[in-house]
């Protein structure tokens, strides 16, 4: 269950719950695990270049030659040219064929060699490949968490200042209401010395009852926008928290007129800043590597190897020399090589379709600035025009209120005037909230909170 926030906390502020989403916020959580996923493939691909031990035996138990040989031997594979060193031990027993290269001395050899592809397999090869792809796989995960982020910052602010903005219309309907009944004890006296008719304070008492249902639809409007909130305002145990009416603001922050200079600069800042455009130019890349692949591997094999054998000191046979050397090459070519260019038309096609999926998200990220900015202007002039519909209500008001004290116009008259002063004041309430769902909106679009740091509170 959310936890109501104290009483006697300070004002709720949106630093506050902004900290709070990009701390504790669960879904926001759950994106930053996918860079331990992402670190996990990462290092499942680095497996391929382990360091192993291998070790066989094989023995003729019957037949003309009677030999055993042994080995054990730590293989290494290396990051260039698909090169692989290896080194250890070999030794034979028995009797075996003059020809076959297991043959040593009674105590064995030590053994080392390299093998390398200088054509397919020698630029790059699956291995290499897929730990590249793998590294840019885990660099995927930043423009996910920041876009993540951006969306959960614009709701979150768009959340709090609904509960502002609910507040403050709660506040205007208990002053409206307030004025109601403090009017209707006046009424009442003035019925008890008979100095106007009893019906009068029947139609008072019929607009407390409105004004009260009015106040529990403005009360239901703020605890549900309070409920919206908590999804974003945790405490230290991750419990939601229920901002209370004694944590509202006294009103909304400032808000100064759009830049109309910084349009252009702020669209240039969004190419910059916003995830989408990497997400994409990192797909090309690993799109890219794929290709490479397969370029490679149209390619023939040239495979070389280098293998040397040293006897130890003592240990001599007529056919075996100390120090014995073997090099070799292998050369493969296929007739057919469907699979590998196949490969190189996807990756073509793959990577032009990103490449105008990149150049329309650019398109689309301007027309997206260009309408949050839009949006802001015209919600900041409502500002001002709301403001003034308030004080041109009020002095009509007042007004009213006067010729009512004087007799010269009726409850009714006055009635109208109040409910007009307070549709003003709500409508100042919603012109100002929409303001700061527009600026929210506006951050969002430039990418101006991608770069909030994203730390565990503990």
């Amino acid at each position: 269950m959310p936890a109501a926030a104290s009483s006697a906390a300070a004002p709720l502020q949106l630093d506050e719950v902004l900290a709070s989403v990009t701390g504790r916020y669960p879904p926001l959580l759950a994106a930053l695990i996918e860079r331990d996923i992402a670190s996990g493939r990462m290092r499942q691909a680095e497996g391929a270049f382990d360091l192993n031990l291998n070790a066989s035996a094989l023995s003729t138990p019957t037949g003309y030659y009677d030999g055993r040989t042994g080995q054990v031997l730590l293989e290494q594979a290396l990051t260039t040219w698909g090169a692989r060193v290896y080194g250890g031990w070999r030794a034979s027993g028995g009797e075996l064929a003059p020809y076959n290269l297991g043959r040593t001395p009674p105590g064995g050899q030590l053994t080392a060699g390299v093998r390398m592809s200088l054509l397919r397999g020698g630029a790059l090869d699956p291995q290499r490949a897929a730990r590249e792809q793998a590294r840019i796989t885990e660099a995927l995960v930043d423009p996910l968490v920041m876009r993540q982020r951006l969306d959960f910052v614009r709701a979150a602010s768009v959340a709090y200042f609904a509960w502002v903005g609910a507040g403050l219309r709660q506040a205007a309907a208990e002053q409206l209401l307030r004025v109601a009944n403090e009017r209707d004890s006046a009424i009442a006296e003035q019925v008890r010395r008979g100095a106007i008719a009893p019906i009068i304070r029947v139609d008072n008492e019929r607009l407390v009852v409105t004004r009260r249902i009015g106040l529990v639809q403005a009360q239901r409007r703020f605890e549900a926008a309070a409920i919206e909130l908590s999804l974003f305002l945790r405490d230290g145990r991750d419990t939601p928290v229920l901002a209370s009416a004694d944590r509202l603001p006294a009103a909304f922050p400032g808000h100064p007129p759009p830049d109309a200079a910084r349009l252009l600069p702020d669209v240039e800042t969004a190419w910059k800043q916003r995830p989408e455009l990497r997400n994409l130019a990192l797909s090309v890349e690993r799109l890219a590597i794929e290709r490479r692949l397969a370029v490679n591997d149209l390619m023939p094999s040239l495979d070389v190897s280098l293998e040397a054998r040293q006897s130890p000191l003592g240990e001599r046979r007529p056919d075996i020399e100390a120090l014995e050397t073997r090099l070799g090459v292998e050369f493969r070519v296929p007739l057919q090589r469907r699979e590998a260019q196949g490969r190189v038309d996807v990756a073509d096609g793959q990577i032009s379709r990103l490449r105008t999926e990149l150049g329309f998200a650019r398109d689309r990220i301007a027309a997206e600035v260009r309408d949050a900015h839009s949006a802001l202007q015209a919600a900041w002039l409502q500002i001002d025009a709301a403001r003034r519909n308030v004080d041109l209500a009020e002095q009509l008001e007042a007004a009213e209120r006067t010729r009512f004290r004087q007799g010269a116009t009726d409850l009714l008259a006055l009635q109208i005037r109040e409910q007009a002063t307070f549709d003003a004041r709500v409508a100042e309430v919603d012109a100002q909230t929409d303001y700061f769902r527009a600026l929210a909106t506006y951050r969002a679009a430039i990418g101006a909170d991608a770069d909030v740091a994203l730390t565990r509170t503990q």
